[in-house]
């Protein structure tokens, strides 16, 4: 008997210990970031080296921030509305309250890797059975009132990898809402220049709608002054009237644009519009020119890939979690403490007790059978792996996308903003001759209205590629993830109000 006892012991011991050695093994596949098909080079680029020259990116300037790459615009007044969005901004502010809660879910699944305490004090009312005090079955055993002060210890040995892996994916969860924190981050930036330029733009817009009713006003004294006089007739004045009243109908209507634009740069800076109001200065502009660099940064400067790198991680430890649950686990409990039948005797130390093994349930669960639970969960781990996969490399697709858009967009703006130059030149000219001989009485007043139609509408064109080219700029600069230069820099934090992950460079000469 004594040698069964001590074979069976040993048997258990043995399980133990072999259960000990595969804990913390993980049964998650091995992570590898996916392949992706990345060409060598941007096709815009090389057409743009091709027609203008090569690119030569400035050297850094050592006073500009990490990151800060609305600075290279030289613009005092954008710097500011940038502070002030990074410190105010709600959007921002949520993100940042999403990381904190993907920190605390990763840190409480890192606290499977400790055991757990607790400690209890209190009365119980119980009755054992007979069988239980070895009575016969009609003994009569009396009620009792048992005092206990105990602390309790709850452990899970990691059999498998289930806390570990548990603790990756949180580890990945916290990695992507960092990561998504920025993309966030550098939306909002973007934004803020848009709207900035917009605005901009509109002030150009308005400024040139200013100069055009006044133009029209003096062409009007001129007309009516002639009619006066008996020269023309009555059907002049009124086309000059006509004319006057509608370039005041455009002026405030580019003045409701103008309202609607500096009221969403408002939002962006987490003020009311009744609190922002941004004093009008046409666009001047930009002349910065952003280098693309190589495709494969992209991967490496992009917040949003980086986020979806890090949903795959977790997916893929996940896969691990669910295929822990096909085998045993093994939970460690033990309490200690104080017994006694009366408040005055718990204390003493003949009232100490302790229990190891679990109350309630066992040590050692293995499971059977669930009816294909654990199988479907599995499955469903595996699927969400492949749909993260899936979402990477579009995600991927979409940033080379982004980035050829905006380069062609700047080459093609730059040659269409010489020929619109041309245009306005052209219609300056047409409108200065066609007055000179309204004057002189060779054409009609309607032919002069034609030719100063057409000054406007060139110069108005001309005023909207620039605002145009300038948010290229910004959208470009976006998708190229934020900035150019070095990028291995420090990852921008939640709580700083300035990014920190990128250098920009100074405006880039050809």
């Amino acid at each position: 008997m004594k040698t069964m006892w001590m074979k069976r012991g040993f048997g258990v011991s043995g399980l133990l210990g072999a259960l000990l050695v595969v804990a913390g093994c993980s049964m998650a596949p091995t992570y590898e970031t996916p392949a992706v098909s990345m060409p060598t080079a941007f096709k815009e680029a090389a057409l743009a080296s091709h027609e203008a020259g090569t690119w030569k990116p400035a050297q850094p300037s050592e006073a500009v921030a990490r990151g800060e790459w609305w600075k290279a615009f030289g613009d005092a007044t954008l710097d500011r509305l940038e502070t002030e969005a990074l410190a105010a901004n709600q959007s921002l502010k949520a993100a940042a309250a999403r990381v904190k809660e993907a920190r605390g879910v990763q840190q409480q699944a890192r606290a499977g890797l400790f055991p757990k305490i607790d400690a209890g004090f209190g009365p119980t009312r119980e009755k054992a059975s007979p069988a239980s005090q070895g009575l016969p079955a009609d003994g009569n055993v009396a009620p009792q009132t048992l005092w206990r002060a105990q602390a309790t210890v709850a452990y899970e040995v990691d059999l498998f990898g289930r806390v570990s892996d548990s603790i990756a994916a949180a580890r990945a969860d916290a990695d992507q809402s960092e990561a998504l924190f920025r993309s966030v981050q550098l939306a909002l930036q973007a934004d803020v220049a848009q709207n900035y330029f917009n605005l901009r733009e509109l002030d150009a817009e308005q400024d040139l709608f200013t100069r055009t009713v006044t133009l029209r006003a003096e062409a009007l004294k001129l007309v009516q002054r002639r009619f006066e006089e008996g020269d023309i007739g009555e059907l002049d004045v009124a086309r000059a009237k006509a004319e006057l009243a509608t370039a005041q109908s455009d002026a405030l209507a580019v003045a409701r644009l103008r309202a609607a634009s500096e009221h969403s740069l408002a939002i962006l800076l987490g003020k009311t519009p009744a609190e922002f109001d941004m004093p009008a200065r046409p666009l001047v502009p930009v002349g910065v020119q952003i280098p693309a660099g190589l495709p494969s940064a992209l991967l490496e400067r992009r917040p949003d890939i980086a986020a979806a790198e890090r949903a795959m991680a977790a997916a893929n430890a996940r896969i691990g979690v669910a295929k822990s649950a096909f085998f045993p686990s093994l939970s460690l409990t033990g309490a200690g403490g104080f017994e006694a039948g009366s408040l005055g005797d718990l204390f003493k130390w003949s009232s100490r007790t302790f229990l190891l093994g679990p109350l309630a349930g066992t040590m050692l669960s293995l499971p059977i059978f669930d009816g294909g639970a654990r199988s479907g969960n599995l499955a469903r781990a595996r699927a969400q792996y492949e749909e993260d996969v899936a979402n990477y490399r579009q995600q991927v697709l979409v940033a080379f996308q982004e980035v050829e858009d905006n380069l062609s967009n700047l080459r093609l703006l730059s040659d269409q903003t010489r020929a619109q130059g041309d245009a306005v030149k052209a219609s300056n000219r047409a409108a200065q001759l066609s007055r000179t001989q309204y004057q002189e009485g060779s054409i009609s007043y309607l032919e002069v209205i034609d030719a100063e139609r057409s000054v406007l509408q060139s110069q108005r064109s001309a005023v909207q590629l620039a605002g145009a080219q300038a948010v290229s700029t910004v959208n470009l600069i976006r998708a190229l993830g934020g900035g150019w230069g070095d990028a291995g820099g420090p990852a921008t934090s939640p709580q700083q109000s300035a990014p920190q992950s990128l250098t920009p460079a100074t405006v880039a000469a050809r």
